[in-house]
């Protein structure tokens, strides 16, 4: 995949099958450090706007919001909803295609389908809340996470063809 200076300065035109044929690269996890940085960009880019309308749209700003344990409530499972849905229909959210890795499944080498991404996204949660679940893919050797490891899921580099 072409970075954006790169077409942006004509040296690379993307077609519309290379944009759409991304292949998972067989092989282990991508590194932890790769897996937090695509994390903090689906932050920026999808739980700021769903935060900032929550607070100063729906709610009466900071306060209200940080007040109200049901609009945290809200905006973790909008969020939810948001991540789950890219991991179904791209297999990929823009923070995993920014780095291009892509999420799929150890048996069919395919995107997940809703009930094992939603499942995901739950034991997600759970791993977020532990030490251990935070620093399990830094001692294993497959660099999986706990989420990975129970729903039989790998976060790996993709092959642009």
């Amino acid at each position: 995949m072409a970075r954006w200076r790169e077409v942006k300065k004509g040296k690379h035109i993307a077609s519309n099958d290379e944009v759409n044929t991304q292949k998972p690269i067989s092989g282990l996890c991508v590194s932890p450090l790769v897996r937090i940085k695509a994390f903090i960009t689906d932050m920026f880019m999808i739980m700021m706007p769903i935060m900032y309308i929550t607070t100063y749209i729906i709610m009466d700003g900071k306060d209200d919001f940080q007040a109200s344990d049901t609009a945290h409530w809200i905006t973790m499972i909008v969020y939810g909803a948001i991540i789950v849905a890219f991991w179904v229909f791209k297999g990929q959210t823009p923070g995993f295609k920014a780095y291009e890795i892509i999420l799929i499944d150890d048996k069919t080498k395919e995107k997940l389908g809703w009930i094992k991404a939603t499942i995901r996204y739950i034991l997600y949660l759970i791993s977020a809340v532990s030490i251990l679940g935070f620093l399990l893919p830094f001692f294993r050797k497959d660099k999986k996470t706990f989420q990975d490891l129970v729903m039989q899921t790998s976060v790996v580099s993709t092959e642009n063809h």
